[in-house]
């Protein structure tokens, strides 16, 4: 896996159902390199602390590979790096083959995959179809948070060069099914 894009948002506000909501789920990429601390990506506009951001979320990666999938299903939607909310755009991600655990090199850093993303109404809104969350959850592709081991700069092109395999434990493929 590599970066191939970095990508952060500044706080949104949108309508939804009648009332104005901000949002940090419409990023943008950025030259980088970007610095990771604990709890996020500097300059990162995290709204919802409750669901997103702090230690055990502090960056959501998202596949590049998985992007045609999406595509297909809403062939009239631009897509662009950062379209889900991830931080990082990484090519190759594979949920079924990275467990719960598993800690990576990343540029300057060490992460540490901790679980799958769980969609809520904000990733409809950005596709304008509530059905993309239901879709989202009958796939594998969940995209992955990370927490920070130690704090760095990460850039584009950096590889996630595993340091250390979990053992016994699940994929974020597994975790993902298991939440449905």
């Amino acid at each position: 896996m590599k970066v191939i894009s970095l990508n952060i948002a500044k706080p949104t506000e949108i309508s939804w159902r009648g009332k104005a909501i901000t949002t940090g789920i419409y990023k943008s990429s950025v030259a980088g390199p970007i610095f990771l601390d604990k709890e996020g990506l500097e300059n990162d506009a995290v709204i919802d602390r409750k669901y997103h951001g702090g230690m055990d979320q502090a960056v959501y990666a998202y596949g590049h590979n998985h992007y045609q999938f999406w595509k297909e299903l809403y062939p009239l939607l631009t897509f662009s790096n950062g379209f889900f909310g991830e931080n990082l755009t990484v090519s190759n991600l594979d949920e079924t083959k990275i467990q719960v655990g598993d800690i990576y090199e990343l540029g300057e850093t060490i992460v540490q995959v901790t679980k799958p993303r769980q969609p809520c109404y904000k990733l409809g809104i950005r596709f304008n179809d509530p059905a993309v969350i239901k879709q989202f959850w009958n796939t594998s592709k969940s995209g992955i948070y990370f927490r920070i081991l130690q704090t760095g700069k990460v850039a584009i092109d950096d590889e996630f060069k595993l340091i250390e395999k979990a053992h016994n434990s699940p994929s974020i493929a597994e975790v993902f099914r298991s939440k449905k």
